[in-house]
Protein backbone atom coordinates (compact mmCIF):
# COMPACT_ATOMS: atom_id res chain seq x y z
CA UNK A 1 0.00 0.00 0.00
CA UNK A 2 1.44 3.59 -0.63
CA UNK A 3 1.23 5.85 1.65
CA UNK A 4 -0.11 8.96 -0.26
CA UNK A 5 -0.51 11.07 2.30
CA UNK A 6 2.79 11.21 3.39
CA UNK A 7 4.36 11.10 -0.26
CA UNK A 8 1.79 14.05 -1.17
CA UNK A 9 3.31 16.19 2.00
CA UNK A 10 7.18 15.15 1.42
CA UNK A 11 7.14 15.24 -2.12
CA UNK A 12 4.10 18.10 -3.09
CA UNK A 13 6.02 21.40 -2.16
CA UNK A 14 8.89 20.56 -4.51
CA UNK A 15 6.39 19.65 -7.05
CA UNK A 16 4.38 22.70 -6.89
CA UNK A 17 7.38 24.78 -7.37
CA UNK A 18 8.45 22.71 -10.20
CA UNK A 19 4.71 23.41 -11.87
CA UNK A 20 4.83 27.49 -10.75
CA UNK A 21 8.56 28.24 -12.13
CA UNK A 22 6.80 26.44 -15.24
CA UNK A 23 3.64 27.92 -15.39
CA UNK A 24 3.68 30.98 -13.44
CA UNK A 25 0.03 30.62 -12.82
CA UNK A 26 -1.55 29.43 -9.76
CA UNK A 27 -4.68 28.46 -11.09
CA UNK A 28 -2.43 26.36 -14.05
CA UNK A 29 -0.30 25.37 -11.63
CA UNK A 30 -3.38 23.80 -9.40
CA UNK A 31 -5.07 22.23 -11.69
CA UNK A 32 -1.22 20.36 -13.25
CA UNK A 33 -0.81 19.30 -9.18
CA UNK A 34 -3.72 17.26 -9.50
CA UNK A 35 -3.28 16.17 -12.81
CA UNK A 36 0.38 14.54 -11.75
CA UNK A 37 -0.55 12.76 -8.55
CA UNK A 38 -3.50 10.93 -10.93
CA UNK A 39 -0.95 10.08 -13.31
CA UNK A 40 1.07 9.27 -10.49
CA UNK A 41 -1.46 6.66 -9.12
CA UNK A 42 -2.21 5.42 -12.26
CA UNK A 43 1.73 4.42 -12.94
CA UNK A 44 1.56 2.77 -9.25
CA UNK A 45 -1.25 1.08 -9.90
CA UNK A 46 0.77 -0.32 -13.54
CA UNK A 47 4.10 -0.86 -12.10
CA UNK A 48 6.75 -0.62 -8.51
CA UNK A 49 7.81 2.77 -8.33
CA UNK A 50 11.81 3.20 -7.22
CA UNK A 51 12.23 6.67 -7.42
CA UNK A 52 8.47 8.44 -6.08
CA UNK A 53 10.43 11.97 -6.34
CA UNK A 54 11.99 11.64 -9.57
CA UNK A 55 8.76 10.51 -11.29
CA UNK A 56 6.69 13.29 -9.88
CA UNK A 57 9.26 15.80 -11.07
CA UNK A 58 9.07 14.15 -14.49
CA UNK A 59 5.73 13.85 -15.13
CA UNK A 60 4.69 17.64 -13.47
CA UNK A 61 7.46 19.08 -15.92
CA UNK A 62 5.27 16.88 -18.73
CA UNK A 63 2.23 17.81 -17.82
CA UNK A 64 3.17 21.69 -17.15
CA UNK A 65 4.59 21.65 -20.68
CA UNK A 66 1.33 19.98 -22.22
CA UNK A 67 -0.60 22.85 -20.31
CA UNK A 68 1.73 25.89 -21.94
CA UNK A 69 1.50 24.64 -25.16
CA UNK A 70 -2.28 24.24 -25.03
CA UNK A 71 -2.24 28.25 -23.85
CA UNK A 72 0.31 29.79 -26.09
CA UNK A 73 -2.63 28.32 -29.06
CA UNK A 74 -5.27 29.43 -27.18
CA UNK A 75 -3.69 32.83 -26.61
CA UNK A 76 -2.56 32.75 -30.31
CA UNK A 77 -6.39 32.34 -31.33
CA UNK A 78 -7.32 34.79 -28.81
CA UNK A 79 -4.51 37.23 -28.70
CA UNK A 80 -2.28 37.81 -25.51
CA UNK A 81 -3.07 38.18 -21.88
CA UNK A 82 -1.32 40.46 -19.37
CA UNK A 83 -0.73 39.20 -15.73
CA UNK A 84 -1.86 42.14 -13.74
CA UNK A 85 -1.30 39.88 -10.54
CA UNK A 86 2.88 39.91 -10.98
CA UNK A 87 2.86 43.86 -12.06
CA UNK A 88 0.64 44.43 -8.77
CA UNK A 89 3.31 42.31 -6.61
CA UNK A 90 5.10 45.65 -5.73
CA UNK A 91 8.92 44.74 -4.79
CA UNK A 92 10.29 45.49 -8.50
CA UNK A 93 10.33 48.47 -10.57
CA UNK A 94 7.05 48.42 -13.02
CA UNK A 95 9.92 48.45 -16.02
CA UNK A 96 11.85 45.53 -13.88
CA UNK A 97 8.62 43.31 -13.79
CA UNK A 98 7.68 43.26 -17.05
CA UNK A 99 10.74 43.14 -18.58
CA UNK A 100 11.33 39.67 -16.59
CA UNK A 101 7.32 38.74 -17.30
CA UNK A 102 8.37 38.78 -20.88
CA UNK A 103 11.59 37.18 -20.90
CA UNK A 104 9.48 34.14 -18.73
CA UNK A 105 7.07 34.18 -21.21
CA UNK A 106 9.24 34.21 -24.13
CA UNK A 107 11.17 31.68 -22.51
CA UNK A 108 7.62 29.64 -21.84
CA UNK A 109 6.73 29.92 -25.37
CA UNK A 110 10.08 28.43 -26.51
CA UNK A 111 10.21 25.43 -24.39
CA UNK A 112 6.57 24.33 -25.83
CA UNK A 113 8.15 24.44 -29.42
CA UNK A 114 11.43 21.92 -28.40
CA UNK A 115 10.62 18.38 -28.54
CA UNK A 116 9.13 16.72 -25.42
CA UNK A 117 12.39 14.83 -24.55
CA UNK A 118 15.00 18.06 -24.95
CA UNK A 119 12.02 20.01 -23.02
CA UNK A 120 11.77 17.30 -20.03
CA UNK A 121 15.73 17.16 -20.12
CA UNK A 122 16.26 20.68 -20.12
CA UNK A 123 13.59 21.43 -17.25
CA UNK A 124 14.89 18.88 -15.08
CA UNK A 125 18.20 20.22 -15.75
CA UNK A 126 18.75 23.95 -15.66
CA UNK A 127 15.09 24.19 -13.21
CA UNK A 128 15.53 21.47 -11.33
CA UNK A 129 19.27 21.39 -10.75
CA UNK A 130 19.01 17.57 -11.69
CA UNK A 131 22.36 16.28 -13.21
CA UNK A 132 22.66 13.99 -16.58
CA UNK A 133 22.64 10.39 -14.32
CA UNK A 134 19.31 11.63 -12.69
CA UNK A 135 17.48 12.71 -16.12
CA UNK A 136 18.73 9.66 -17.89
CA UNK A 137 16.59 7.17 -16.53
CA UNK A 138 13.36 8.96 -15.76
CA UNK A 139 12.99 10.28 -20.02
CA UNK A 140 14.15 6.99 -20.80
CA UNK A 141 17.56 7.72 -22.86
CA UNK A 142 21.26 6.95 -21.69
CA UNK A 143 23.30 9.64 -20.32
CA UNK A 144 24.92 10.02 -23.53
CA UNK A 145 21.75 11.26 -24.85
CA UNK A 146 21.32 13.62 -22.41
CA UNK A 147 23.87 15.73 -22.90
CA UNK A 148 22.61 15.62 -26.59
CA UNK A 149 19.04 16.43 -26.02
CA UNK A 150 20.75 19.21 -24.01
CA UNK A 151 22.75 20.61 -26.41
CA UNK A 152 19.99 20.48 -29.03
CA UNK A 153 17.82 21.99 -26.38
CA UNK A 154 20.08 24.94 -26.10
CA UNK A 155 21.49 24.99 -29.57
CA UNK A 156 17.11 25.59 -30.51
CA UNK A 157 16.32 27.57 -27.81
CA UNK A 158 19.52 30.33 -29.04
CA UNK A 159 17.79 30.14 -32.21
CA UNK A 160 14.20 30.93 -30.61
CA UNK A 161 14.83 33.54 -28.16
CA UNK A 162 18.05 35.39 -30.97
CA UNK A 163 16.64 38.29 -29.87
CA UNK A 164 16.52 38.43 -26.24
CA UNK A 165 20.29 36.82 -26.00
CA UNK A 166 22.01 39.35 -28.42
CA UNK A 167 19.93 42.22 -26.48
CA UNK A 168 21.85 40.90 -23.51
CA UNK A 169 24.99 39.55 -24.70
CA UNK A 170 25.26 36.13 -23.90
Amino acid sequence: MVDWDGIVSRDGPAVWRTLYRLLGNAADVDDCFQETFLAALKVWRREAVVHPQALLHRLATARALDRLRKRYRRNRREGGTVEWEAIRAGGALPIQVAQAAELSDRLRQALTALPAKQAQAFCLFYLEGWDYQQIAPQIGASVNAVGVLLHRARRRLRELLGDLVNETGR
